[in-house]
């Protein structure tokens, strides 16, 4: 069995919910920083749980086009493992913030043309994320957490090594789909997963981390209820084995032996 992509739950605001995605398997939580955010995490809310989990998760922050000297404080503030840039941040930002904070970087990139794909090769930070960009009105202004999903195939125009981590509209019904046609290192779930913008629905986090370890698993072999398919029937006898064999025939009876009281047999006919 193959080893399940790590789970990203990204969009968390509150602590019971940051302790609920970690219980269940979570390798890294999101906390969005983005003012514009329905999904904003509050920096006193980001304090509770930075506090709680710092050393059983990676804690994740997402930002968007923000000053560098923010990025810093509020990584430094919050101890931040992981950075997400999902702005027009370019690659010397990036380089910088991994420099002066230590973090590893993650670079976001909205995707609906393989040309999207391949702009991320410019990026050499430590992962990679596809988000899907957003086709509704009213939701092209926002930064993930969209609840909608991309075409998938566009992935096969990658050529970077970087590890990817899959975004865009996943949850429980539709993450088994987008892992066989990917592979990534790690998906990424934020209103998938959700009961409202920055609620979590614990119901739909438990289906998705299910559904996740799901697609590590074989293909179940046919149930063994099924009938058996009947023997092919066995070959007519030909016309030569119809006949019974010589040892199968009755023997036929050997003359009794002649006594020698008995006078021999009259000969007719002889001469007189």
């Amino acid at each position: 069995m193959r080893e399940p992509p790590k789970v990203k739950i990204c969009g968390i605001t509150r602590l019971e919910d940051a302790e609920l995605s970690v219980e269940l398997g979570a390798w890294a939580l999101g906390m969005i920083f983005f003012p514009d955010s329905p999904r904003r995490c509050s920096p006193a809310e980001a304090e509770r749980i930075a506090a709680a989990l710092r050393r059983k998760v990676e804690l994740c922050g997402v930002f968007v086009n923000a000053p560098l000297e923010q990025v810093v404080a509020r990584s430094e503030a919050l101890e931040l493992s992981l950075l997400q840039f999902s702005g027009d941040e370019g690659p010397a930002f990036c380089a910088e913030a991994a420099r002066r904070t230590g973090a590893r970087v993650i670079k976001a990139a909205q995707v609906s043309l393989a040309g999207d794909v391949r702009d991320l090769e410019r990026f050499h930070v430590d992962f990679h994320l596809l988000d899907a960009r957003a086709k509704e009105p009213g939701r092209q202004g926002l930064r993930g957490g969209t609840g909608e999903t991309f075409d998938w195939t566009l992935v096969s125009a990658r050529r970077s090594k970087v590890p990817l981590i899959l975004s865009g509209g996943l949850n429980a019904e539709s993450v088994g789909a987008a892992l066989e046609l990917t592979h990534p290192y790690a998906v990424d779930t934020a209103s998938g997963t959700e009961a409202a913008p920055g609620r979590k629905d614990p119901r739909r986090l438990r289906e998705f981390f299910a559904a996740v370890a799901r697609s590590a698993e074989p293909a179940e072999p046919a149930s063994a209820t099924e009938p058996e398919p009947e023997p092919p029937p066995a070959p007519e006898p030909s016309s030569a084995s119809e006949s019974p064999s010589a040892s199968e025939l009755p023997a036929e009876p050997e003359p009794a032996p002649q006594s020698a009281s008995e006078p021999p047999p009259a000969v007719v006919g002889g001469p007189a």
